[in-house]
């Protein structure tokens, strides 16, 4: 099978209580493609500017990643900066720069036309839509989002809602759509909207999926440490949809396992700024972890 990720190679900018980071990688693209690099080879989509370093794109080259479809263009790269309270979970955008990002108006190669898996990172709802109508016979398409384009483009978010299989969000977000506060009803108003599943992030305390006859909860895994959050979702939904790019079925079985893979690479995510922690990890580290997760549950 076959993975294409659309979304944003970027600079973050991230300040915490301890500690500030200039200018480190970021970006949708960046965590979900490693993330997805430990289950198949994902083809991404994406711009940068001409200050975007090559060594990471060789690094995803590494990984396995199909960087074909990354324009460079001149200009700088999509820049973020955000702050983090002392709870993680508080998190405050301090400035969004597009650069090179406000014109990108991306376009799927002939073969990435041709993917299973179609994931829409979190940008502009406009730009999803014109990607879900590139893509050819895919067997899964999958979106993410984010409170600005719920709050800027709710009737472009909606109609790409309905062309969809899996929605990705997290709780805030959830709510923000379905205008309802328990996320059980959010996640069924969600699938009358258009997809069949919806997954629900909830940070720290995990993840829910709603489907339309199963619905099933994985803790996220306990890290006595965390460093950075930025990116546990994207890499949540990378490793989610890379596990079900190599798994080739999408039964409730296979999610359940790819909600488990997602949460055990969120966790590494979380260890360090940036995708530094996801650079290498062996695969035992996340069987490891996995075994672990299921211990935490079992009774």
């Amino acid at each position: 099978m076959s993975l294409v990720i659309v979304g944003s190679l970027a600079f973050d900018t991230i300040e915490t209580p301890t500690e500030r980071k200039e200018r480190i990688i970021g970006g949708s693209c960046s965590f979900s493609a490693l993330a997805a690099s430990y289950f198949t080879s994902p083809q991404i989509v994406a711009v940068i500017g001409d200050d975007f370093p090559q060594e990471f794109i060789s690094l995803l080259n590494r990984r396995g990643v199909d960087t074909r479809g990354v324009t460079r263009e001149a200009g700088k790269t999509f820049h973020w900066e955000g702050r983090y309270g002392d709870d993680p979970n508080q998190r405050t955008t301090i400035r969004t720069e597009l650069n090179v990002f406000q014109d990108f108006k991306p376009r799927l190669l002939q073969d990435y036309a041709a993917a299973d898996i179609v994931f829409l990172g979190n940008i502009d709802p406009e730009l999803q839509e014109d990607i879900r109508r590139q893509a050819q016979k895919p067997r899964l398409v999958a979106m993410d989002t984010i409170n600005l384009w719920i709050n800027t483009k709710p009737e472009a978010l909606v109609r790409v809602l309905k062309e969809v299989d899996i929605f990705f969000a997290n709780d805030e977000e959830v709510r923000m759509i379905t205008d309802e506060l328990n996320l059980i009803k959010a996640g069924k108003k969600l699938l009358s909207m258009g997809p069949s599943l919806a997954v629900i992030k909830k940070g720290e305390h995990g993840a829910l999926l709603v489907g339309e006859e199963f619905m099933f909860g994985v803790m996220a895994y306990p890290c006595e440490t965390v460093i950075d959050p930025t990116g546990a979702g994207d890499s949540f939904a990378g490793a989610f949809l890379g596990y079900l790019d190599r798994a080739g079925s999408f039964r409730p079985e296979d999610f359940r396992r790819a909600a488990a893979y997602g949460s055990v690479l969120a966790s590494f995510t979380i260890e360090d700024f940036s995708v530094e922690r996801l650079k290498d990890i062996s695969a035992q580290e996340i069987e490891d972890r996995l075994q672990a997760l299921r211990g935490l549950v079992s009774f």
